[in-house]
């Protein structure tokens, strides 16, 4: 930043020495070595918070590209589950469908009450001619 020699300081000393004298010059130098110093910190202090607030900017865009993705894949998964959902409610359909097609109706299916039905194996019973006449 300042292109300053050792031949250009020992002017300033030199200029300082005479102008200052020689019993207040080392006060003020040590009054300026205190002032440099406290400007440095300074200097430091502002690199570190502007260093801060620029992560903190790239963690913002990367919370916020983090946030995108995310409610994009839980999009994806809703319509995901919603296709499923409806292709299951789909199959259902159709199979309950295909039964009531195959399925004969229920009074189809039920023995009429007046006709008894023989057991496996056995024949029907009739009514004995002894026991008619008892």
């Amino acid at each position: 930043m300042f292109d300053i020699g050792f031949s250009e300081l020992m002017v300033i000393a030199v200029i300082a020495l005479v102008v200052i004298g020689p019993e207040r010059l080392p006060r003020v130098a040590r009054t300026l070595g205190h002032l440099a110093g406290r400007l440095q910190r300074y200097v430091a202090d502002v690199k570190a918070d502007i260093n801060r607030e620029i992560e903190l900017d790239e963690l913002r865009k990367m919370r916020d590209s983090m946030q995108q993705a995310a409610s994009g894949f839980e999009s994806s998964v809703r319509s995901g589950l919603a296709a499923a959902e409806s292709e299951v409610n789909k199959v259902t359909a159709d199979a309950e469908q295909a039964l009531k097609e195959t399925r004969p109706p229920l009074e189809e299916t039920r023995p009429a009450l007046e006709e008894p039905r023989p057991v496996h194996g056995q024949e029907e019973a009739k009514p004995s001619a002894n026991a008619l006449e008892k």
